[in-house]
């Protein structure tokens, strides 16, 4: 019952950080394109898929690595054993982050002549390189910090080292005398790594006053260097393949787009667009499924190290379900409010025509983000690996064949395409090891209060155009949508909480735990 309480109050405190975190990105991104303009964001994208790939090198499965080793000493009772998972990390994160940084600052020319074929983007290859260090031994702490309980201090640290962020890039960009887009992604970069120095310090001066108070000495479990090797270097390979994959196929997607005909800075835009409007609006709602996710790994691995399978069960049934549901509900409210959200926040029409596309995609993207979180903390990492290489590869060989063709719709295709696939062979993992039920009643129930709420807010709307202020009807609107589908899944009977022992819950067969209706 605590390890719950705890569970539920963690996510809590990740999903008020989360929130407010991604407020203040939606609104500094919202700024940042208004300031760069959308070719500025596409090609800043293009430089974060290269700093993506490097910061996947310099941590090299490391966060996971210190989350799953810090659980088992903790559901072992050894909190001595902590103090030196921790150091073996930080031992582990020094060398890669050094490494990458080094790799990177040589070849930047190369990578932003030849990979990205840009050379305005070299600068901030180089400005990328100075913060993987701190990237990789942030990782640490926040493994550390997810693990051991305290999640609040990793999350107060994000907060303001996104304030920080933003603080320091409206700072560089507002000394940045000529508007041209290589000194522009120059300055945003330099903000970005600043504050990464600036997260590590104060990861590492709460590491230190947590150690004191909470962490004494004692005895560790035993190979700790080979246990570590065990889960960071499988992780780390994958991690390698699919994050270079990855960033060849963002990569290709301006050339691509470039080949059907569109020009340079058109590819950039459309790229841009897509990347750097719609995807920030369409994973606004995840913050909580993201913080689950996170915390899943600690709490399903302290139960499988105690063998408690009926736990697992109905752990994995209840969260998959309630997801199911909240991301359906998502899915709703951004197809139905598409238009008003790219007016408001980007006054793009363009953009609320994106992000009603990829609002078909919430759903399984959202339920994608949970099922690895659980088969994460199964320790089914190999299978998450394999799978997410496949995908990536067929994403890669997808944009080379389809986008000199069909353009952006090419990409559209792309994207649902791959995200419905890595989606099913996860779902079918983890239904075998956990014996996952999903209740086909809560899954036409939910489609139906979603088609409901769609339909209902179209209805709304015709009165709206009564309201001039932009910002005023988009949350007007949003809000409507909200109480639309909370009241028809209360009228539906859908109800969300742990069933008493007499409401149908037969210990033998714990996967008949699922929500209450």
């Amino acid at each position: 019952m605590n390890g719950n309480k705890s569970l539920v109050r963690n996510t809590a405190l990740l999903t008020a950080s989360g929130l407010a975190m991604r407020c203040i990105a939606l609104l500094y991104q919202v700024w940042l394109a208004g300031r760069i303009g959308s070719a500025g964001i596409g090609l800043f994208q293009l430089i974060a898929s290269v700093q993506f790939l490097s910061a996947t090198f310099a941590i090299s499965g490391i966060r996971f690595a210190s989350t799953r080793l810090i659980s088992e000493e903790m559901g072992q009772h050894r909190p001595g054993g902590v103090r030196r998972v921790v150091r073996l990390c930080l031992c582990y994160s020094v060398l890669f982050g050094i490494a990458a940084a080094l790799l990177l600052w040589i070849g930047a020319e190369r990578i932003g002549f030849l990979w990205i074929g840009d050379a305005r983007t070299v600068l901030s290859l180089r400005i990328v390189a100075l913060s993987l260090p701190f990237i990789s031994l942030s990782s640490v702490f926040s493994g550390y910090f997810t693990s051991s309980g305290r999640v609040w201090k990793s999350a107060a640290v994000q907060v303001v080292e996104q304030i920080v962020r933003i603080a320091l890039v409206v700072l560089f960009l507002g000394r940045v005398t000529s508007l041209d887009i290589e000194s522009s992604c120059a300055a945003v970069v330099l903000g970005g790594s600043a504050a990464e120095l600036f997260s590590f310090l104060l990861n590492l001066t709460l590491y230190l006053f947590d150690l004191r108070r909470h962490m004494p000495h004692g005895t560790a479990g035993q190979r700790l260097p080979s246990r570590m090797i065990r889960v960071a270097v499988p992780l780390a390979l994958s991690a390698y393949v699919r994050t270079a994959l990855s960033t060849l196929q963002h990569l290709l997607i301006p050339r691509g787009l470039k080949a059907s005909g569109l020009s340079a800075d058109a590819s950039l835009a459309g790229y841009g667009v897509i990347h750097g409007m719609a995807f920030p609006i369409i994973s606004f709602p995840s913050c909580i499924l993201v913080s689950l996710s996170e915390l899943l790994v600690p709490a399903l691995t302290e139960s499988q190290v105690a063998g408690d399978q009926l736990g697992i069960t109905r752990s994995v049934n209840s969260l998959i379900e309630k997801c199911l549901v909240f991301s359906v509900g998502a899915a709703a409210l951004l197809y139905a409010n598409a238009e008003v959200l790219g007016s408001a926040v980007y006054h793009s029409a363009e953009a609320g025509r994106y992000i009603r596309i990829l609002a078909w995609l919430v759903p399984i993207m959202y339920m994608d983000t949970v099922t690895d979180g659980c088969l994460r903390g199964l320790g089914e990492q190999l299978w998450c690996m394999g799978v997410n290489i496949i995908d990536s590869a067929v994403s890669v060989l997808l944009v080379f064949l389809l986008l000199p063709k069909y353009a952006l719709t090419g990409y559209i295709i792309i994207l649902i395409a791959t995200e419905l696939f890595n989606f099913i062979l996860s779902m079918y993992r983890l239904r075998k090891i956990s014996r996952l039920k999903v209740s086909l009643k809560a899954v036409f129930l939910a489609a139906l209060c979603a088609l409901g709420t769609v339909q209902f807010q179209s209805l709304a709307m015709r009165f709206f155009p009564l309201v001039r202020s932009e910002g005023l009807l988009c949350t007007l609107s949003v809000c409507l949508s909200v109480l639309l589908y909370v009241l028809l899944l209360r009228l539906c009977g859908l109800r969300f909480g742990k069933k008493k022992p007499d409401a149908g819950i037969d210990p033998r067969h714990p996967e008949s735990f699922c929500c209450n209706r």
